[in-house]
């Protein structure tokens, strides 16, 4: 019964049946996520007439706590299990997206206890996404074919996003006419669904034995965090690929909020046209990640599907996309700006499908039972590096029109940055090797020591 459950048996290589009910939790925590960062955001500035800055320092909690996710990881890793931390923070999540509601709705009669209990229920959104995420892709990490992991990575984000538009299209549907109770239950019905389906997805999805190896490993088990984390960190490409998620994702993130007003700025588009210009770069995003997920499976991925090539590519090609959004800014109403908006969000789809890639393939690829930490360590940069990006992108834009005096130099002056780093990105994604796991897997012990000393030292 398991094994039919699964996908596959117990220990073997997930199919994708099994990769398709792991994307049901990358559903489920979209649909929490986009109803806490996006619908209580708006209801907070619009309906209660309340600063902006109150559910983007709400939102700033949420990824500040994400700083952890190394110790949820290494949770991950004594325990020998993935399941309970993924059940574990979805229910943290669930529960905290219902007592955002809550705070949001208790702001209409005292916005002290409505901003107390929301601070708090974003504290733990952050817990359960950083929980539940990190331990996912260690399960992926784990149970997924080398030749399968491009296209488990789009199946996976792709339904992530699925979560987002349908949990967006239905709330917003059911919370017209508004009120605060009807917030509120909206809310509760979303996150109970969400740990309902989350549960029967990832239910005997590891077997009777996934926590054997573990148990093997003996008083590798019982080194303390700490010691864990310092041992991850001297792995020279673990260290090195950390350092790229966190400049790429800069890079990614630093034009979220930017990209709107550039548009309305520059080229006069009204706010319905801008909104539609952000739809284009979301369809760009999901054809570039279905196109490194085709592309890298089966045969034809075989040739195609190093993901180290396909994040060197898509860091150069993102950076051609916006070096033409800075010419743009000088090109003005006349610039094909829906085309580059396009191109920017191909690229980017298909340098994060790469780079989600890369990190299932290098999890496993250093100490033993040390995935958990790697992927925490990785998913920790990208949450700080996405904190920072939308403030240093609006800083830089703030900053840029009061030196160069024009808006137009300004926009154009932070896209070309971002290009820049995308550039370097690209520098240091050529310095990891994620697309040679199948013959570092070959080359490792039984042992904890995994790197040879000639390569240690690289």
């Amino acid at each position: 019964m398991t094994q039919a459950l699964s996908g596959a048996p117990s220990g073997a290589p997930l199919g994708l049946l099994g990769i398709v009910r792991l994307g049901l939790v990358q559903t489920a925590l979209g649909a929490v996520v986009v109803l806490t960062t996006s619908t209580l955001n708006r209801v907070m500035v619009v309906e209660f007439a309340l600063p902006a800055m109150l559910p983007g320092a709400l939102v700033a909690i949420h990824y500040a706590v994400q700083v952890l996710r190394p110790r949820w990881g290494y949770g991950s890793d004594a325990g020998g299990r993935a399941t309970p931390w993924i059940i574990g923070g979805m229910a943290t999540l669930a529960l905290s997206g219902a007592a955002a509601a809550v705070g949001t709705a208790l702001l209409g009669t005292s916005v002290i206890l409505g901003v107390a209990i929301a601070a708090l229920a974003f504290l733990g959104i952050g817990v359960g996404v950083g929980a539940a995420g990190t331990s996912l892709l260690v399960l992926l990490a784990k149970r997924v074919d080398p030749d399968r992991r491009a296209a488990a990575a789009t199946i996976v984000w792709v339904m992530m996003i699925v979560g987002f538009i349908v949990t967006a299209g239905g709330a917003g549907h059911l919370l017209d006419p508004f009120s605060p109770a009807r917030l509120v239950a909206v809310a509760a019905s979303v996150s109970a669904i969400a740990i309902v389906v989350s549960i029967a997805a990832v239910w005997g999805i590891e077997g009777d034995g996934a926590a054997a190896p573990v148990a093997a490993a003996g008083p590798s088990r019982k080194t303390p965090f700490r010691e864990a984390l310092a041992q991850v960190w001297a792995e020279p490409e673990a260290r090195r690929f950390s350092v790229f998620v966190f400049v790429s994702m800069l890079a990614y993130s630093a034009q979220d909020l930017i990209l709107e007003p550039f548009a309305g700025t520059v080229f006069g588009f009204s706010p319905g046209d801008s909104t539609k210009l952000s739809g284009v770069q979301h369809s760009g995003v999901l054809i570039g990640m279905v196109m490194v997920g085709i592309a890298g499976t089966g045969r034809f991925g075989r040739v195609l599907a190093s993901m180290r090539y396909w994040c060197i590519g898509g860091c150069i090609a993102s950076a051609v996309a916006l070096a033409s959004l800075a010419l743009g800014a000088f090109a003005g109403p006349g610039w094909p700006l829906r085309a580059c908006v396009f191109m920017l969000g191909l690229t980017n789809g298909a340098y994060a499908v790469a780079a989600i890639g890369s990190m299932m393939g290098l999890a496993s690829n250093g100490r033993e039972h040390r995935e958990g930490v790697r992927m925490g360590l990785w998913g920790a940069a990208q949450a700080i590096s996405f904190g920072i990006g939308g403030f240093a992108g609006t800083l830089a834009s703030d900053v840029a029109r009061a030196l160069l005096g024009s808006p137009v130099s300004a926009y154009a002056t932070v896209f070309a940055l971002e290009a820049a780093l995308f550039l370097v990105s690209a520098v240091l994604a050529a310095r990891v090797h994620p697309g040679r796991i199948r013959e570092r897997t070959i080359e490792m012990t039984q042992g904890d020591e995994v790197y040879a000393p000639a390569e240690a030292g690289r």
